[in-house]
């Protein structure tokens, strides 16, 4: 397997093509599994407050023993500490929870447009990068009009956002906005989890074209439409199958064929209604 590349955000930074989501990986089982992931060369861990784990990702980053420079832990801000000071306090909960002296990515979460809270919170986020607890910051389910508020209210555009994107799901024209800005595009479920994606025909014929399988199929249309996927597993030799895509490369038509199978939105994540405290 080779190594996973990166790309350099609009601030800079680095981001892996691929990273791993944590979602559920708790206690032990779930350190030994972020450990197992790093040493087969994750550089991304991705979680979140209301992921429940942050310790267990900060333990996992001291037990690697891979220098700290070398990993990049992205978390996000719930719904329920949006507001200006209250996403500094909610950054540095998560600093402690970690044990770590800085947060390489940090997201809100979902943008609650109820609350109408979400450009103070992106004040925050920038405080908090002014301040030096993070490197660097974005959004995640927000819509291309949510990110044109935060850049007309405060001159900052966020580095990346965090999407549900999958081939039932392609998101194009968001996609599009976010290459206009310079803004990274990552994906949350990106293997269409619990449903018949991974046996769709034509993932099974690409499959055996490039001698990989359906998964390394998928996650390789993720990379070469240019988003960061994060798939989460807590098997290693599932870990090194997701992470082992760069070998080969999709042509236009097969890209082509894998996003017609477009049918939209699967878990009512819609940003304008759906919400998360």
């Amino acid at each position: 397997m080779s190594a996973i590349p990166t790309v350099t955000l609009n601030d800079g930074a680095w981001l892996p093509e691929l990273g791993l989501g944590t979602y559920n990986l708790r206690g032990e089982e779930g350190i030994a599994a972020m450990v197992a992931a790093i040493e087969a060369g994750y550089r991304l861990l991705d979680t979140a407050v209301n992921y429940e784990n942050e310790r267990e990702v900060g333990e996992a980053v001291r037990r690697s023993g891979a220098a700290r420079d070398s990993l990049l832990v992205a978390s996000k801000i719930p719904g329920r500490h949006h507001g200006r000071q209250e996403a500094v306090d909610s950054i540095r909960g998560s600093l402690g929870m970690l044990g770590l002296d800085r947060i390489d990515l940090h997201l809100i979460h979902w943008p609650n447009p109820s609350v109408g809270k979400y450009v103070e919170t992106w004040r925050g986020l920038i405080d908090a990068q002014q301040e030096g607890l993070v490197r660097s910051i974005g959004v995640s389910n927000f819509t291309e009009q949510m990110i044109d508020e935060l850049i007309e209210e405060t001159g900052v555009v966020p580095a990346v956002n965090q999407v549900e994107l999958h081939p039932y799901f392609p998101q194009q024209a968001l996609r599009a906005f976010h290459a206009t800005h310079g803004i990274r595009t990552e994906s949350w479920s990106p293997l269409a989890r619990r449903t018949e994606l991974l046996n769709e025909q034509i993932l099974q014929e690409l499959a055996v074209v490039h001698d990989v399988t359906p998964t390394q199929v998928v996650l390789r249309w993720h990379t070469q439409l240019g988003s960061t996927p994060i798939p989460k597993s807590s098997d290693p030799d599932r870990q090194r199958e997701n992470a082992d895509v760069f070998g080969f490369t999709l042509t236009d038509d097969q890209m082509a064929a894998i996003s017609a199978l477009e049918r939209g939105r699967l878990w009512d994540g819609d940003p304008l209604t759906h919400e998360e405290m």
